[in-house]
C-alpha cells in the first residue's frame, strides 16, 4: 500500500491549467496505466456480448440447443466473469488515480501556503486558499478517476462500430458518425458551463472568506453591535452563491438530459434500419439483436465521454484556482546554492539598526515604540527577504536569504507578539518539532507559569484545544505559545512581548524562570518590563527610528545621566505605570473546555 501524501509533490510547472495536470497525469503514470488497462479490459469485455448474444440467437435458430450454443454461452460466461474481475480493478485503480492526484494538489497547495508565509493573505483571501484544498484539488482529482473508464469507452466504441461498419455499412456510418455528432452538440454546452462554474466557484469563496471573518471577530462585532450587518452582508453573498449555483444548475441539467436524449434518439435510428436491413435479408435475427444489443451499450461509452468532458472541465476551473495559489512568490525562497551555515555560537547581527545579538547571552531589546522594535526582532527571524533587503541582516557574516531556509528556522525562532494556537492535543500543539520528553513539556510549562493551562484543558497534556485556542485566556494563549517557543530549543530564540497579557507576580515568576532556563543561550527578549530587564544579561536602548543607541545592563541605564538614561527611564517608568492590556481580553469567561483565570492582572 503505497501512503499518501508522497513524501514529495514535486515542482509542478506554472504556465497553465493544462500543463499542471499533464505534469500530474505523468507523475502517476503507472497507476493510470493500470486504470487504462482494467477499464480497457471490462469494457471490451462489455462490447463482446452483444456479438456472443447474437451469435448464440443465430445458432439456437439454426441447430437447435447443442455443442454450439452451449459454446457461445460458456464464451458469454468468460465475459460475464471478465466484467465483474477487470470492473473490481478498473474501480480499486480509478480510486487510487483520484487519491494520488488530489492528495498531491492538496500538498502542493499546503507547503505552498507554508513556505509563502503572511504573503499568501495579501494576494489571496482566507477562503480562496481553503477552497484550493477543500474543494478544488477534490475536483482536479475526479478527472483522474475517470481516466480509465473513459479510455477504455473510446476502444469499446472504436471496437463495436468497427464490427458494425463490417456488417452494414449505412449503418455502420450512421453509429460510427452520429455518436461523435451527439458529442460535439454535448460540447457546445461546455463553455457556457465552464463559465458559470468559474463564477460560482468564485462568489463560494468569498462566501468562506466572509464567513471565516465574521466568527474570527464575532466578540468584537458583538462588543460593538454588528452582528445583524454583518449577518445579513453574510446572508446576502448566500444568497448570491445560490444564484450562481442555480445557473450552473440550468446548464447542467439540460446537459445531463441532452447526454439521454441525443443517444437515445440515434439508437432509436440504428434500430429502424436494422430492421429495415433484416426485412431485405441483409442481417439475420442474431445480428440484429447484436445492433440493438450495441444500440444500447454505445450510449455508455457516449455517457463516460460527456462525464470525462465534465470533469475536465471543472478540473481546468480547479487548476486555474491552484494555480493562482502556486504562482504566489514567496517571501522567504529557498536559496538555489545556499552557503555554508556559520558554526554554532556565531553572533546574529541587524545592520540597519546596529543591534548585536551576542552569543550565549539573554538580551533585552527596549524602545518607546513598541512597534518599532518589534519589527528590529521579527527580521531577525528572515520572514520577507524583499522587505528586508534594505534591512540586511547577517548570521555570522552570512546574510540571512544566503542560508538554508530549514537550517535557519532551527537555528533561529522568533515567538511574535501575538500568540496563535492550533486546535489539536494540548501536548502535540506545545511540542512543535515532535521530540519533547513529558519531563521536557512539563519543565517548559512551569517555565512559562502556565500549569493552570493543564487544570483548565480536560485531560490535561492529552486534552484537546479547540480552534485557536478559544478555550483559554488571552494570559493563558501568550504563556502556551511561550512555553512552545522555548521547547523547540533554538540555538537563538527572540521572544517579542512575552509578558504583555500577564500580571506582574506571574510575570516576575516567567522573568525569573525564562532567564534561569536560556541562561548560557543566544537569547533576545523585546520587552519594556523592569521585571523582565531585572533578569537579562544586557538591555538595549533602540530609538524611535530604529537605531541602537545605548547598552548596558538594566542597572546601569537606570543610573545613566545623559539623554539616552533619561529616556530609558521614561520607556521603563511608562511601563510600570501603564496597565495590562489584555486585562479584559482575562476577564472573559471561555465557553467550552474549563474556563480560564477570571483576570490576570490590571496592573504590571
Amino acid at each position: 500500500m503505497l501512503p499518501l501524501p508522497l513524501p514529495d509533490p514535486g515542482s509542478p510547472p506554472l504556465s497553465s491549467p493544462a500543463r499542471l495536470l499533464g505534469w500530474q497525469a505523468w507523475r502517476q503514470r503507472s497507476v493510470i496505466v493500470r486504470a487504462v488497462s482494467a477499464g480497457s479490459v471490462s469494457l471490451l469485455a462489455a462490447a463482446a456480448a452483444p456479438l456472443l448474444l447474437g451469435r448464440a440467437v443465430d445458432s439456437g435458430l439454426a441447430a437447435g440447443f447443442g455443442t454450439e450454443l452451449l459454446l457461445w454461452c460458456g464464451l458469454m460466461l468468460v465475459s460475464g466473469a471478465a466484467i465483474v474481475v477487470a470492473g473490481v480493478l478498473s474501480h480499486t485503480f480509478d480510486v487510487e488515480n483520484w487519491l494520488r492526484a488530489s492528495f498531491s494538489f492538496t500538498t502542493l497547495v499546503g507547503e505552498k501556503a507554508t513556505r509563502a508565509g503572511h504573503a499568501v493573505t495579501q494576494k489571496l483571501p482566507t477562503g480562496e486558499v481553503v477552497a484550493a484544498v477543500a474543494n478544488d484539488a477534490l475536483r482536479a482529482g475526479d478527472m483522474f478517476a475517470m481516466s480509465g473508464r473513459f479510455v477504455g469507452g473510446v476502444l469499446a466504441y472504436v471496437a463495436a462500430a468497427g464490427y458494425l461498419v463490417s456488417q452494414d455499412v449505412v449503418l455502420g456510418l450512421v453509429v460510427a458518425l452520429g455518436i461523435p455528432l451527439v458529442a460535439a452538440a454535448l460540447a457546445l454546452l461546455v463553455r457556457p458551463l465552464q463559465r458559470r462554474q468559474q463564477d460560482h466557484r468564485e462568489s463560494v469563496g468569498r462566501l468562506t472568506a466572509l464567513g471565516a471573518d465574521t466568527v474570527s471577530g464575532l466578540r468584537i462585532l458583538r462588543g460593538i453591535g454588528g452582528e445583524d450587518v454583518f449577518s445579513a452582508r453574510y446572508a446576502r453573498q448566500s444568497q448570491e452563491v445560490r444564484r450562481r449555483g442555480v445557473r450552473v444548475a440550468g446548464v447542467q441539467s439540460v446537459l445531463d438530459g441532452l447526454q439521454v436524449l441525443l443517444p437515445g434518439l440515434l439508437g432509436a435510428l440504428v434500430l429502424w434500419l436494422g430492421a429495415r436491413a433484416v426485412v431485405r435479408g441483409d442481417l439475420s435475427a442474431g445480428e440484429l439483436v447484436t445492433f440493438y444489443g450495441y444500440t444500447a451499450f454505445l450510449a455508455w461509452p457516449v455517457q463516460m465521454a460527456t462525464q470525462m468532458l465534465q470533469a475536465s472541465t471543472n478540473a481546468v476551473v480547479s487548476a486555474r484556482k491552484i494555480l493562482g495559489v502556486l504562482r504566489i512568490t514567496e517571501a522567504t525562497p529557498p536559496s538555489a546554492a545556499p552557503t555554508e551555515a556559520p558554526p554554532s555560537g556565531s553572533e546574529l547581527v541587524d545592520r540597519a539598526s546596529g543591534l548585536v545579538v551576542p552569543a550565549g547571552r539573554v538580551q533585552a531589546l527596549v524602545c518607546a515604540d513598541p512597534d518599532v522594535s518589534a519589527a528590529v526582532a521579527t527580521r531577525l527571524g528572515r520572514f520577507d527577504d524583499d522587505a528586508e533587503a534594505v534591512t540586511p541582516v547577517t548570521l555570522g557574516g552570512v546574510p540571512l536569504a544566503e542560508l538554508d531556509k530549514e537550517t535557519l528556522r532551527h537555528r533561529v525562532v522568533v515567538s511574535e507578539a501575538t500568540p496563535h494556537l492550533f486546535s489539536g492535543i494540548l501536548g502535540e500543539e506545545l511540542d512543535a518539532r515532535g521530540r519533547a520528553s513529558e519531563a521536557e513539556l512539563t519543565a517548559a510549562i512551569l517555565a512559562a507559569d502556565a500549569q493552570d493551562v493543564l487544570d483548565s484543558v480536560p485531560g490535561g497534556l492529552s486534552g484537546e484545544l479547540p480552534e485557536k485556542g478559544r478555550s483559554l485566556s488571552g494570559g493563558q494563549r501568550q504563556r502556551v505559545a511561550l512555553a512552545r517557543a522555548l521547547l523547540t530549543d533554538p540555538e537563538i530564540l527572540v521572544l517579542v512581548e512575552p509578558t504583555s497579557a500577564v500580571d506582574a507576580h506571574t510575570e516576575a515568576r516567567i522573568a525569573e524562570r525564562v532567564a534561569e532556563v536560556r541562561r548560557g543561550r543566544t537569547t533576545l527578549v523585546v520587552t519594556a518590563s523592569p521585571l523582565v530587564l531585572d533578569h537579562v544579561d544586557e538591555a538595549v536602548l533602540l530609538s524611535v527610528d530604529g537605531r541602537v543607541v545605548a547598552r548596558g545592563t538594566h542597572a546601569e541605564l537606570l543610573g545613566r545621566p545623559d539623554e539616552h538614561g533619561v529616556r530609558y527611564r521614561a520607556v521603563v517608568g511608562r511601563s510600570m505605570a501603564e496597565p495590562a492590556p489584555d486585562a479584559a481580553a482575562d476577564a472573559e469567561a471561555p465557553a467550552a473546555g474549563g474556563a480560564g483565570p477570571a483576570l490576570e492582572g490590571a496592573t504590571r
